[in-house]
């Protein structure tokens, strides 16, 4: 049985802090000690209770530090906050006998470097890294390669890397693919792109994408996984790979990425819970 773990609460409203408060008291009538607001480095799990944002929020850390991530969803739409609030019992049946099964997601590496090619700023992400416009309305010119090969000039509001698991966030929003979260890819999702030929495209996982800032004579930003914002001077350059490892997400026990997939999109209206496979398929 585990020993030790971490609880993230979301505190916006009263629910999540009253959840907490029970999920706290029972894992420690078994034993466990609990960690609240913060992750504990000696924790073998995280427990987040919110929405995917709040999952985001220690999604770099739980990767750094090696940790399995539950997420239980408080939230509105939860692609990565998996359990909802009904099957939280016997998610937490499976953590504590440590009978759950993991997803093992890919991260993006992301880095900042100077024009003089000094490196500013490192970063992890789970979804996706964002190069946007600034407020004041002008068109983002983005030159971009991948593995050192030109690719193209993006010109338009800016532009999405995504993985697989991200493909579902942003991305999707942008008219980018969905991809199963077991494919290790980068997607690459111009925002509102000038050239009506601009199209997503997927790239395999082990190529590194580099984007050089241009014309940033406005405040141009680097969005990582909706967490993090950091302004970008013209020169700059950014360069996205594949992270070595993976984060160690807590599947749900009751329901598969395709019937998470199925409700959130709104595919389930009218379907059977499992329709049966027509004969030609069996």
């Amino acid at each position: 049985m585990l020993k030790r773990i971490s609880l993230i609460v979301r505190h916006k409203t009263r629910l999540p802090g009253e959840i907490g408060d029970r999920l706290t008291g029972r894992l420690r009538r078994h034993g466990i000690s609990v960690t609240q607001a913060q992750v504990d480095p000696q924790s073998e799990a995280i427990v987040v209770l919110g929405g995917d944002g709040t999952l985001l929020h220690v999604a770099g850390e739980a990767y750094r530090m090696g940790i399995p991530l539950l997420g239980i969803n408080l939230g509105d739409l939860g692609f990565l906050t998996e359990i909802h609030l009904e099957e939280m019992e016997q998610a937490l049946d499976s953590l504590m006998s440590e009978s759950f099964e993991l997803d093992m997601r890919t991260m993006l590496s992301v880095s900042v470097k100077r024009p003089d090619n000094s490196k500013t700023a490192s970063y992890y992400a789970l979804n996706e890294a964002v190069v946007t416009r600034g407020p004041l309305g002008k068109m983002i010119s983005l030159p971009t390669w991948a593995n050192g090969s030109f690719l193209t000039i993006y010109r338009g509001d800016g532009l999405i890397i995504s993985t697989a698991t991200g493909s579902t966030a942003y991305n999707l929003s942008a008219g980018g693919p969905i991809l199963h979260p077991h494919l290790e890819a980068l997607v690459l999702t111009p925002i509102c792109p000038f050239a009506l030929n601009a199209r997503p495209l997927i790239l395999p996982g082990q190529m590194r994408v580099t984007i050089q800032i241009e014309n940033a004579a406005e405040e141009n930003n680097l969005i990582i996984d909706g967490q993090t914002s950091l302004k970008l001077k013209e020169g700059s350059k950014i360069e996205i790979e594949k992270a070595k490892g993976y984060l160690k997400l807590i599947r749900s026990p009751l329901r598969d990425y395709f019937t998470i997939l199925r409700e959130k999109l709104g595919w389930a209206k009218g379907v059977l819970p499992n329709p049966p496979l027509p004969d030609i398929c069996q």
